[in-house]
């Protein structure tokens, strides 16, 4: 019984804790590209590409997470 829980709580906590993270990873890439831009604007182009990836990179996080959890969750 106290395994049961202690996998549910982990899943819980994997799933919150995962979207929170990337919630705060994102908005501080968000606000230091928007900083980077009203800096040096003819830079636009070049780093909005990698603010894409980097973005990209840092959603991975949740999903890997929620996907882990999930399966502490359901198994």
């Amino acid at each position: 019984m106290e395994v049961e829980v202690g996998r549910l709580i982990a899943g819980a906590l994997l799933t919150g804790l995962g979207a929170l993270g990337a919630g705060v990873g994102i908005g501080s890439l968000t606000s230091k590209y928007i900083e980077a831009v009203a800096r040096q604007p003819e830079l636009q182009g070049q780093l909005f590409a990698q603010v894409l990836i980097a973005l990209g990179l840092t959603d991975a996080l949740p999903i890997i997470s929620l996907a882990v959890g999930l399966l502490f969750l359901f198994t």
